[in-house]
C-alpha cells in the first residue's frame, strides 16, 4: 500500500507538468471566434495561414548571484525591409479579425438600420390609419372604442420599439463600432460606411 501511495504522489506531481510540454494553435474563425488545439491537422485549411503556435511558458531564468553582472540576451534584429512582389500580410485586429470581418459588422448595422426604420415607417402608418378608426368610431358603442384604443396602444408601443432599434443602429454606426475598431486595434477606415 505505501508503495502504491509512493507511485500515485509522483505520478501527480510529474503528470501536471507534462502538460506545459504541449504546442498549442490558435485561429480565429470568419465570425471572430477563437479556436485552440494540439493537434494541427484539426485547424480547417482555410485557417491554417493565420494559424499561430502557442508556445508554453518556459522555466524562469536561473537567479544572477550577487556580485556577478546579469547575461545579456541577444537583442531581436528588425523586421527586413519588404522586397517588391511580395505579397504584404493582412492586418487584423487583436484578436486576428481583419478587415472583411469589420466590414461585414457594418454591413450588418446597416441593415438593421434600414430594416428598422422601415418597420417604423409601417408601424407609424398603422398608428395614423388607426387613430382615423378611433376618431370615426366616435358613435359607436364604448367597448369598440376600448377595443381600439388598446390596438391603438399596441401600436403604439411596437412604433416606440422600432424607434428605439432606429437610434441603436445609427448609434452603433456613429460612435460604437468606431470605439470597438478602438479598442481592438483595428484600422478605423474599416468602420466607416462607404
Amino acid at each position: 500500500m505505501r508503495k502504491f501511495c509512493i507511485v500515485l504522489l509522483v505520478g501527480l506531481i510529474v503528470w501536471p507538468s507534462l502538460a506545459f510540454v504541449q504546442t498549442t494553435y490558435r485561429w480565429v474563425d470568419d465570425k471572430g471566434g477563437v479556436h485552440f488545439t494540439d493537434d494541427p491537422t484539426e485547424i480547417p485549411e482555410k485557417y491554417q495561414v493565420q494559424e499561430r503556435k502557442e508556445i508554453p511558458p518556459s522555466e524562469p531564468p536561473p537567479a544572477v548571484p550577487k556580485g556577478q553582472p546579469p547575461v545579456s540576451r541577444p537583442v531581436p534584429k528588425p523586421a527586413a525591409p519588404e522586397k517588391k512582389g511580395e505579397p504584404v500580410p493582412e492586418k487584423k485586429d487583436v484578436l486576428g479579425r481583419g478587415e472583411g470581418w469589420w466590414r461585414g459588422q457594418v454591413a450588418s448595422w446597416q441593415q438593421k438600420l434600414a430594416d428598422a426604420q422601415r418597420n417604423l415607417q409601417s408601424a407609424n402608418a398603422a398608428v395614423q390609419q388607426k387613430q382615423q378608426e378611433l376618431e370615426q368610431a366616435k358613435f359607436k358603442p364604448n367597448s369598440f372604442q376600448r377595443k381600439l384604443t388598446g390596438e391603438l396602444k399596441g401600436l403604439q408601443d411596437k412604433a416606440s420599439e422600432y424607434a428605439k432599434q432606429v437610434e441603436e443602429a445609427r448609434n452603433m454606426l456613429d460612435r460604437g463600432l468606431a470605439k470597438q475598431a478602438e479598442e481592438y486595434l483595428a484600422d478605423p477606415n474599416w468602420v466607416r460606411s462607404r
